[in-house]
């Protein structure tokens, strides 16, 4: 492996022939995984052409407000999953929701990069452990720049790190995904190395189908073992205010057969949030009150009956997964 793993951006392209091989890269790669990935939702117990969705709060653990809008959806019923980001300072808070709340449906959002500008946080393994994963000032970088050099082994270190503190502090997660997904579209060394985290401690990774014609080393990594999601759903900048709820609901309205997860961010536009997020708007205080605001609403209760959706989560993955799989931790 090339522990010095270059980051290449999804902007940059690859040779044009690679374009006219890539259909046919796939598809060689697609006919690997075993079928029983391509029925998920039978192997869940549902019938074929059965629509499941796995509605999913992002970012649980940065500020109150984000973990006190997704404990209350939460609770509500209407978000059923969430996943927790460790380094962050309010992450404490959501530890000891998960020790009091057991059956909560919380996994680990596995966080590498700091991208806001006044509210930081950084690595729980030790700094001079991970020296390419921070900044002069010790924090997580911004952001990642185009050719950067990320360390592998690093990463590794470090996600394991997040794990460990998790469960020292009393979180038993369900599942892992990764923040802003750098994990999953920033090359193979650090995407299998996310597989060998995933796999020591017996955890199911969110990965999606959706993702594997942009990068090709994400079925070629995947075994059999591994569990991969139909497809997923996520808003994105270019959606105004203005079409918000219209943008959630011609996805649901449109949901193909098997199981989509919508990532979701949802928080309360209130002084503390508004601070932490005031440089930019995207995925800020009021950015995530609209998300809060639909998926706790009538509406989307509304059309989850009319469209025959049904909700399911990490934990019911999970349980088929490690059914497949023996506990390698002591999980």
């Amino acid at each position: 492996m090339n522990q010095q793993t270059r980051i290449i951006l999804p902007s940059i392209c690859a040779p044009i022939s690679m374009f006219t091989l890539r259909p046919l890269i796939i598809g060689v790669l697609l006919s690997c995984l075993p079928a029983a990935a391509q029925d998920l939702a039978q192997r869940l117990g549902f019938p074929p052409g059965t629509k499941l969705v796995i509605i999913h709060a992002d970012d649980l653990g940065e500020t109150h407000a984000v973990n006190a809008a997704a404990i209350k959806a939460l609770e509500a019923g209407t978000i059923d999953s969430a996943s927790l980001m460790v380094p962050c300072p309010w992450f404490p808070e959501m530890a000891d929701y998960a020790k009091s709340h057991p059956d909560a449906d919380l996994g680990l959002h596995l966080t590498l990069t700091s991208e806001r500008i006044y509210y930081r946080w950084g690595p729980v393994a030790s700094i001079d452990k991970v020296p390419s994963l921070v900044d002069p000032n010790g924090y997580f970088h911004h952001d990642w720049e185009e050719h950067q050099q990320i360390n592998a082994k690093e990463v590794e270190t470090e996600l394991r790190a997040q794990v460990e503190r998790a469960l020292r502090m009393g979180v038993h997660p369900t599942h892992l995904d990764s923040h802003q997904y750098r994990l999953i579209m920033s090359g193979k060394d650090l995407f299998d190395a996310l597989l060998r985290v995933a796999h020591d401690y017996s955890l199911p990774i969110f990965v999606t189908r959706d993702w594997f014609a942009g990068h090709p080393y994400l079925p070629s990594s995947l075994g059999p073992e591994d569990l991969v999601l139909d497809h997923t759903v996520t808003i994105e900048p270019e959606v105004p205010p203005e079409k918000w709820d219209d943008f959630y609901v011609d996805a649901l309205k449109n949901l193909k057969p098997g199981v989509t997860e919508f990532v979701i961010h949802p928080g309360f536009d209130d002084e503390e949030l508004r601070a932490a997020t005031r440089e930019r708007s995207t995925w800020g205080a009021a950015w995530r009150q609209r998300d809060y605001d639909f998926f706790t609403s009538d509406r989307f209760r509304e059309i989850l009956a009319q469209e025959k959706i049904k909700l399911i989560t990490w934990r019911e993955l999970a349980r088929l997964w490690k059914a497949k799989i023996p506990p390698l931790q002591g999980q």
